[in-house]
């Protein structure tokens, strides 16, 4: 914001009122006596950038002050004048900034976007050079739903979409039956338009988890039949020979500070485009950009938001730096950053799609699209579009998987050992019921072989005899090594000692997650909702707790609801004691406990299978059905409902849940949020429940959870139709395709479409927690937890 540099020693001055002028928005401000410096700063400070701050006669007289004086506060109005401004800008500053936008969703127009993390008073004003303060992959954090709106004139109008299409399509002859990938396509709108002409084969493929989400949502609504994925550009996740055409439109190229990072893009495009498939890049015009970009400019968004644009060339005179100012009438700055882009001419692409691979490079005539508006086209004002053969001989498959079939083999829990979690300590009927069925399930799955491991006193050497002809270990040994549920991190540590690769979590994940304490910790770092709980530790007496009963009493480590009974809900001092000696009666005085408030809303789980950020479904949520169950008794699955058929919680089912789409929509951030902070793999699931008011409570987080043919995941699969042995078959693959991006043969790639279920768009969202009293108020605006997703 504007910051007056003026001192006022002894003055006292009594300013009725401060009128901003803007070119179509007053905004009027009472400001009360001012008797410091700092008073005045603190006076103008809400004031909206590169407006004049004009008194009004009558106060210019009551104050005293000359129009000399005042000009000191506010020099006459110009719109390319540097001002300060007050908000995070620097890359040292900007810890997680979100992304700029562009012409057709991840380009750039002339970036845009707010800030992901919680805006900063930092007062930057006006910068000598504009380079220094760019981040090296300022592309990675700033595409939105600001984006979006500063830029709606060109990104949002489908007839200058429809124009496009009929442009791109018609310059490679592209039929409906072609497979084609639009690379960088943001929120989706060439691929959603291809797809409603009729193009059957065609997908979309962005580095903006938000722009994703944004397309997914809306070919569900349109029901259009098109995928997308996230990913970075410069390791595609498609094997070779893929497809007939790749576009990169919109002003999608030229990033990074470094045109080998460029170049390796076109290399990926031409390894995946099948032999004599075509790629076209609409790119803006460096050479006419270089000698007519517009050093500054303004425009107004809305009827409340504005964006003032400053642009200057990089020392090298490569690159076009932009500074991208987003405010509001009332709430001032919302959004201040830098970005650059590469400024290509045609000789210069030409010489790129060369050195790529590429031939028979071909300039279609000049394109720039028309803004509705009149407003600054910035970047995509003028563009070059070219398009080229990959002209090669086609791929050989990679030799880890010419094999027809892939040998895996599957670690389980040892049934010849006691297993502390289980009713009787030992491995009963239903649990061999429950192997047989995982068996016939895996049997289904073609093109792999199923070799059983479950020996624990001989898995180190029969492992490391098989160590160079197993392709992958599927991990279900969620009992622990030794059956020790402690213990369940080693298993994955010895296949990493004896570079085996398998599916699920890493030891670091399962070790934190096995603390629920640690997990409150990471989640309340993150801001992410935790119900209240008391830590107690082993022995130590029953504290007071600093909220009201209703409570529960649980250990702090440990899964399959071990250790929890309707007893361990309790609602007076003298239960809570009680249920505390009867759980240190049974686990031992060792075992750590939480006490933690009992939430009486839904209880309710989310699952994800896949890995993020290029490829993951969320499956529905789902809420456990109590109606079944006595009034009398507390809602809670715990372990009588997993383990005991005589007990009323046998009863309880598992059922799509029913929420406020802005519930379902933060529960769902929070829970990718989490998954990548984990460092979950290949599936998860978590917990929640609401309180009274039905605001979402995290209890905990399950990485590898339970794998059985009617456990919560597979009733969750369950609900899109995917069958028992297709979920375990898509984490199968999940692991393949982390492991071996764009080799695996994988359901993901192939089935995905049937199974992705994304529900509402997921935006992220900002939550007002009171730590005094654990209130946390939820509202669609920005999650600072949403960029450690995507950095993962």
């Amino acid at each position: 914001m504007i910051e007056p540099l003026i001192w006022l020693e002894n003055l006292e001055i009594r300013i009725s009122k401060l009128l901003i002028f803007g070119r179509h928005q007053i905004m009027k401000q009472n400001v009360s006596r001012i008797t410091s410096p700092q008073a005045v700063r603190a006076a103008v400070r809400t004031m909206v950038p590169q407006s004049p701050i004009i008194m009004g006669s009558e106060s210019l007289e009551e104050s005293g002050l000359s129009p000399e004086d005042i000009s000191e506060f506010a020099p006459p109005f110009d719109p390319q004048a540097d001002t300060e401004f007050s908000t995070p800008v620097a890359p040292d500053v900007r810890k997680h900034p979100r992304k700029v936008g562009k012409g057709n969703g991840s380009g750039n127009r002339d970036g845009n976007g707010r800030g992901n993390g919680k805006i900063r008073k930092i007062s930057l004003g006006p910068v000598p050079e504009l380079e220094a303060h760019v981040d090296p992959d300022w592309w990675q954090k700033i595409f939105n739903s600001m984006y979006l709106k500063t830029d709606a004139d060109v990104l949002e109008d489908s007839e200058i979409t429809g124009r496009e299409i009929d442009l791109f399509t018609g310059a490679l002859g592209l039929s409906p039956e072609a497979r084609v990938l639009d690379l960088c396509c943001g929120q989706g709108r060439h691929t959603l338009e291809m797809a409603r002409r009729g193009f059957s084969h065609v997908e979309g493929y962005d580095r903006s988890g938000y722009l994703i989400r944004k397309a997914r949502s809306r070919a569900k609504k349109e029901g259009l039949p098109v995928r997308f994925r996230e990913g970075d550009a410069r390791k595609l996740p498609y094997r070779s020979d893929s497809f007939d055409a790749v576009l990169l439109l919109g002003n999608s190229f030229g990033y990074f500070d470094s045109v080998k990072h460029d170049l390796q893009i076109l290399r990926e495009i031409f390894r995946v485009l099948r032999p004599g498939g075509r790629l076209l890049v609409d790119s803006a015009d460096g050479a006419y950009l270089k000698k007519n970009y517009q050093p500054r400019s303004w425009e107004w968004i809305d009827r409340k938001s504005f964006v003032c644009r400053e642009r200057s060339l990089s020392a090298d005179g490569e690159r076009l730096i932009s500074r991208e100012v987003i405010s509001h009438v009332k709430k001032g700055v919302i959004a201040d950053q830098f970005y650059a882009e590469r400024l290509y001419s045609k000789e210069a692409l030409a010489s790129m799609l060369e050195a790529a691979g590429f031939k028979q490079a071909r300039f279609h005539r000049a394109y720039s699209p028309d803004s509705r508006k009149k407003q600054d086209l910035g970047m995509m004002g003028r563009r070059i579009i070219v398009s080229a053969s990959a002209e090669k001989l086609a791929a050989s498959p990679k030799s880890a998987f010419i094999r027809k079939e892939k040998n895996i083999v599957v670690i389980m829990g040892d049934p010849r050992k006691q297993d502390i979690v289980k009713p009787d300590c030992t491995f009963d009927e239903d649990d061999f019921e429950t192997i047989a069925r995982m068996k016939r399930a895996l049997s289904e799955i073609p093109g792999m072989r199923f070799t059983y491991m479950d020996r624990h006193d001989t898995l180190i050497e029969d492992l490391k005899k098989r160590a160079g002809k197993i392709d992958l270990v599927l991990n279900l040994c969620d009992e622990g090594f030794d059956n020790d549920p402690k213990k369940e991190l080693h298993v994955p540590a010895l296949l990493e000692q004896l570079k085996i690769p398998y599916t699920g979590a890493g030891p670091r994940s399962l070790a934190f997650c096995y603390d629920k304490s640690l997990v409150r910790g990471v989640a309340r770092e993150m801001q992410i909702p935790v119900a209240k709980a008391v830590y107690i530790c082993p022995g130590a007496p029953v504290p007071e707790l600093p909220f009201p009963f209703p409570a529960i009493i649980k250990p702090n480590a440990g899964d399959s609801s071990f250790g929890i009974t309707r007893k361990s809900v309790v609602h007076s001092l003298e239960e809570l004691e009680n249920s505390v000696r009867e759980v240190r009666e049974k686990l031992g005085l060792d075992v750590p406990l939480l006490a933690e408030e009992f939430l009486t809303g839904k209880d309710i789980s989310v699952g994800v299978i896949g890995n993020l950020p290029s490829s993951y479904t969320v499956l529905p949520i789902t809420e456990e059905d109590y109606s079944e169950v006595p009034e009398s008794l507390p809602q809670v699955c715990g372990y009588e409902a997993k383990w005991d058929p005589d007990s009323p919680y046998w009863k309880i089912r598992s059922v799509p849940v029913e929420l406020p789409e802005e519930t379902r929509e933060a529960v769902t951030n929070y829970c990718l949020a989490l998954y990548g902070r984990l460092e979950c793999r290949d599936y998860a699931r978590f917990d929640w429940r609401l309180d009274a008011e039905g605001k979402p409570r995290l209890l905990e987080v399950n990485p590898n959870p339970g794998w059985c043919w009617d456990g919560h995941l597979a009733k969750m699969a369950a609900l899109v139709e995917m069958s028992y042995s297709d979920m375990l078959r898509t984490i199968l693959e999940a692991a393949m395709q982390r492991l071996h991006p764009g080799t695996a043969d994988s359901i993901l790639q192939q089935r995905v479409q049937e199974y992705e279920v994304d529900g509402p768009e997921i935006r992220a969202v900002e939550m007002n927690v009171n730590e005094g009293n654990g209130n946390c108020e939820v509202s669609a605006l920005s999650f600072k937890a949403v960029p450690k997703v995507k950095a993962v």
